[in-house]
């Protein structure tokens, strides 16, 4: 029969694309077949084919007795099939393992060396904690081996070994010690131990420190680049341990940084002097900022390599960890780091962006944010279209032509193309990443580095135009943000930003306001928002709130409430609505409450206008599904309809007769309800300090009989379908046609205070005649004469106040101080004609911006815990830690931390393994089990006894003895006796005495007579006796 072998196996599975499956599935069944036979070459060609089905993944765990058979085979080629099959397809807990462990114990103790390589191969993979110790006394031999490849494997081995049975280790390690210290041992024997000891030595690095002068022996001789790799890691762990090694270590390392060609062995010197706090250690001295720049200098250099981004990657792995003790220095080399920031490989840039973060201080903050704000603007947006490149359906160029047989191998030969000059895009979650880091830069340490917070604030509008179309998750500033985000974006960290400026540096709340008025601003919607899916649009409830609180800074308020209340303004989302209805009275305050101005027509009629376009904006929003924006809008309804009866039913100034006062509901109520205390930002941990009312219970309801009401609510209106009051408001529309009032709103208000100095802004109880208005205003005339501040209407202005007085008295009555013509002189513009004409050298320097002092205002907190508590209570507690999932290819070493290899633990017998003890307990076992089946047989042998009648349970005792011949040595005859099988006397033999209790014990002399004659001893002839006793 025609059995098909690995490689035929394989080129019928690339000959079967898209029909595999049913291929692979007919060779299972083949293979089957063929390792059930008794021809060994068949059975070890089946089981290749399984093992290379098997990295398929299929499943050929039911051929795991069928391997021991293979690996049991005397032929090396079979062997080596069946010992890759357990390497493939073991588990430590693979029920056969216990068969193959003596094959394995044979196999290392094969006179053959290329056979006993077969076992230590296979070990590491199939060991458990039961086969650890059972074959350990087989490999500690192997260290003696004359063969240095299998004394590497065993080293190997071993440390397999202690990984699933620490305690495995220490009768091991004498011998492990003794070949690491032989100076004429094998390089690559070496070498294993070195990896083997560094893998230990960060568990335990106490237990290594004696091997330290061997270890820097082997580091000064060199020649091996990866046994020096490992060491210097080994010596990073040592050196906390061993603050002299510093010392001794800096002349070597520092050599080898300056002469090696390989960069794999520099950035490892690098990062051994700085995980091993070489570094740290010797700062402040002259060898330590030569180290420290030395290692900059060479790690500057790995960044411009071009071609390599492997080198650019761990270069900025070390540059991040530098940063935490020199970010002096590695701030010198940051024209280097900025580039790597526009590099293609999104990784580097990533590390690139976190080594800013750490470098960042006050003199380079702007120019670091400048240059991330120019990525961003300068590079597009990431499409999801796929990129002409890789577009399969384009067939340009040279097309290869390969074999049938070989049609994976086809490929299409492309023309070169040239490099775009335009920045690659960037991804939408690298924007986002991009954006938290200049804010996180920007906010670090409460601003301590932001020097210019106009500047900063003028970023924070830019970063608006930088947000991703579709709103992205950020981390940054994700606390801040309102608790009605369900998912706070970049865009809403942002606006924390600017709303976290506003409040806590007073100087700068104008700019603010500016900036807040801009993002509002409908008709610039499309500059600050250019993206389709609105991904900025977060900001603008941050931005409506600052509008609303400083309401009275805004440049133009009018142009703000007609931003807010714009139709578009109704369409968005809940949480910037809710912003929007509170800042809608605010700002409408800041246009109606001035007092000093006189209630005339025509503020009455911009009063009443915006108060209609308020009205004709919020009625709608009064059944709008969310229940918060339906809450303000009906408040806020009603309080607008309250200021228009106020306003229209006011009495005006008409043609400046006489002085009207503006109605006190716009002037004085209305601004009441928003002023009041100061708003001050607030620590997050001041909330956990608020002292919990001692009459507060969570636990009791706050109506006992509410679901009695309910109930009876809903009887009610079962019983009476007449739509009520409240179903009218919330179901039906609203009408059209105003509430007419009996009285002016102003009458509702309380009276002012009596004690208040009489003014003009009091409302008068009763109307004053003409002659009684003319005397207030002559009083208040000459009350007001001499104050440079007041403004008379009848008098010109600037000709009636002292000040004017003095300048005509002193220069005459010619003098127009007025007429004077007032220019703006802007000396810091370099671009006028004559300024571009004159030389360079003597050119006007402009005018240096003068330097503002911020004062940021800090967190209020409830007795005196700071924001460092919370730090540190997060840090301990982080949000969301849970335990990874376990990668397949980790290598659980937990159980080596409790391992002591040091001579004192060994001797005080601390976790101390004795496998002679082992074999002890073996020993016992053994006997213990004998014993159980010595009692198991006795069980079985009693069971099966026979009970007789007329016999007592202790049983009788039954003596057949043929006759023979008794010699009596004192005084007494000789007699030859015979025993019948009835066991009575014969002849002339004395009859015995029985024992007592049916005793069938013969004993060897013959008892005396009644007499009292002493006892005759007898000999006797050796025969064996026959007992037959009858028991239960």
């Amino acid at each position: 029969m025609f059995e098909k072998d690995i490689y035929q196996l394989i080129r019928g599975l690339r000959a079967h694309k898209g029909n595999e499956r049913e291929y692979i599935q007919g060779s299972l069944r083949e293979c089957r077949k063929e390792i059930r036979s008794q021809d060994m070459d068949q059975k070890a060609t089946a089981l290749m084919k399984l093992v290379y089905l098997e990295m398929f993944g299929h499943d050929m765990s039911w051929a795991s007795f069928n391997v021991l058979e293979v690996m049991s085979s005397p032929k090396y080629i079979q062997k080596r099939v069946g010992y890759l099959a357990a390497v493939q397809s073991f588990r430590p807990d693979t029920e056969v393992l216990m068969l193959a462990e003596n094959l394995l114990k044979k196999d290392l103790n094969s006179p053959d060396k290329i056979t006993i390589g077969l076992p230590l191969g296979t070990i590491p993979h199939v060991i458990n904690a039961s086969m650890a110790n059972s074959l350990l006394t087989d490999l500690i031999p192997r260290l003696s081996h004359s063969l240095p490849a299998i004394r590497k494997k065993t080293i190997v081995t071993l440390y397999r070994l202690a990984l699933v049975y620490p305690e495995t280790l220490r009768p091991a390690w004498p011998k492990i010690k003794d070949r690491l210290l032989d100076e004429n041992e094998d390089p690559s024997v070496t070498a294993a131990i070195v990896n083997v000891v560094c893998e230990l030595g960060w568990r335990r690095p106490q237990d290594f420190l004696p091997l330290a002068p061997r270890l820097f022996e082997l580091l000064t001789q060199g020649g091996n680049n990866w046994m020096a790799i490992k060491i210097i890691k080994l010596f990073s762990t040592l050196t906390p341990l061993e603050p002299r090694l510093v010392k001794k270590l800096l002349p070597p390392l520092t050599s080898i940084i300056k002469t090696t060609p390989a960069m794999s062995l520099l950035y490892e010197c690098i990062n051994g002097i700085i995980q091993g706090g070489i570094m740290d250690a010797a700062e402040g001295t002259m060898e330590g900022d030569e180290v420290a720049r030395l290692c900059l200098s060479k790690l500057r250099a790995m960044l411009v390599v071009e071609g390599d981004p492997n080198l650019r990657y761990v270069a900025l792995l070390a540059f991040t960890k530098i940063t935490s003790s020199h970010a002096d220095l590695v701030s010198q080399h940051q024209d280097v780091i900025l580039e790597c920031i526009d590099d293609a490989d999104i990784s580097i840039r990533t590390r690139a962006l976190d080594l800013v973060v750490g470098m960042i201080n006050a003199n380079n903050l702007q120019a670091v944010v400048e240059r991330l704000l120019k990525q961003l603007r300068n590079a597009g947006q990431a499409s999801d279209a796929p990129a002409p490149v890789q577009d399969r359906d384009r067939h340009e160029g040279i097309v290869a032509m390969a074999d049938e047989d070989d049609e994976d191998m086809q490929a299409s030969i492309r023309p070169k193309e040239q490099k775009s000059t335009q920045a690659p895009p960037l991804p939408d979650d690298y924007r986002t990443s991009v954006i938290e880091r200049i804010l996180d830069m920007c906010s670090s340490q409460t601003y301590a580095n932001v020097n210019d917070f106009e500047w900063y604030i003028g970023v924070l509008t830019d970063l608006v135009k930088q947000c991703p179309a579709v709103p992205s998750t950020g981390g940054f500033g994700s606390h801040q943000v309102s608790v009605a985000m369900d998912r706070p974006s970049v865009a809403d960290a942002v606006g924390a930003e600017l709303l976290n400026i506003a409040v806590r540096v007073k100087a700068v709340r104008p700019e603010a306001a500016m900036a807040a008025q801009n993002l509002l601003l409908y008709e610039q919607r499309e500059e600050f928002f250019p993206s389709a899916g609105g991904g900025g649009q977060g900001v603008l409830a941050a931005a409506a709130f600052i509008a609303g609180e400083y309401a009275s800074m805004l440049p133009d308020p009018e142009a703000v409430l007609t931003s807010l209340l714009h139709s578009s303004s109704a369409q968005l989302q809940a949480s910037l609505l809710i912003s929007y209805l509170q800042a809608i009275p605010k700002v409408f305050t800041a246009l109606t409450s001035d007092q000093s101005t006189a209630w005339t027509l025509t503020r009455q009629t911009t009063a009443t206008l915006l108060i209609a376009r308020i009205v004709h904006f919020l009625e709608p929003l009064t059944l709008h599904p969310n229940l918060d924006v339906q809450e303000r809008a009906v408040e806020y309804l009603d309080l607008m309809r309250l200021a228009s009866e106020a306003a229209s039913s006011q009495q005006t100034d008409a043609e400046g007769e006489s002085y009207a006062e503006p109605p006190l509901l716009l002037t004085q109520a209305i601004p009441s309800l928003f002023s009041g205390m100061e708003l001050n930002p607030v620590a997050s941990s001041a909330l956990r300090n608020v002292p919990q009312p001692e009459e507060l219970d969570l636990d009791v309801p706050i109506n006992s009989s509410l679901q009695m009401l309910l109930q009876q609510a809903d009887s009610d209106t079962e019983l009476d379908d007449t739509p009520t009051e409240v179903y009218k408001y919330y179901h039906e529309k609203a009408s059209a046609a105003t509430t007419t009032y009996q009285r002016p709103a102003a009458d509702l208000l309380d009276a002012p205070e009596v004690n208040r100095s009489p003014s003009y802004q009091v409302a008068e109880t009763e109307p004053l005649d003409r002659e009684a208005k003319e005397r207030l205003k002559l009083e208040r005339r000459e009350r007001y004469k001499d104050d440079p501040y007041y403004i008379d209407s009848e008098r010109a202005s600037g000709a009636s106040t002292p000040m004017h007085n003095i300048l005509r008295n002193a220069n005459g009555e010619e003098l127009d101080v007025d007429a004077i013509p007032v220019m703006e002189l802007k000396l810091d513009r370099l671009d006028l004609p004559a300024d571009r004409e004159r030389p360079a050298s003597q050119r006007v320097p402009p005018a240096k911006k003068a330097k503002r002092h911020f004062e940021i205002a800090g967190d209020e907190t409830l007795g005196g815990e700071d924001l460092q508590t919370l730090s540190a209570s997060l840090s301990r507690h982080p949000a969301g830690s849970r335990g990874g999932k376990k990668s397949l290819l980790e290598v659980d070493s937990s159980g080596l931390s409790a391992l002591s290899l040091s001579d004192d633990a060994a001797r005080n017998g601390q976790s101390r393994v004795d496998v002679e003890r082992r074999q002890h307990e073996e020993e016992e076992m053994s006997k213990a089990i004998k014993e159980v089946e010595r009692l198991r047989l006795e069980m079985q042998r009693a069971q099966e006894r026979i009970l007789t009648r007329d016999i007592p349970e202790e049983g009788t005792m039954v003596k057949r003895k043929k006759k023979k011949k008794i010699k009596v040595e004192a005084g007494g005859d000789a007699a030859a006796a015979e025993l019948g099988e009835d066991g009575g006397a014969v002849g002339k033999k004395k009859k015995k005495k029985k024992g007592e209790e049916g005793d069938a014990v013969v004993t060897d002399t013959i008892p005396a007579a009644d007499d009292g004659e002493a006892d005759v001893p007898v000999k006797t002839k050796r025969k064996k006796k026959r007992h037959v006793a009858f028991n239960e």
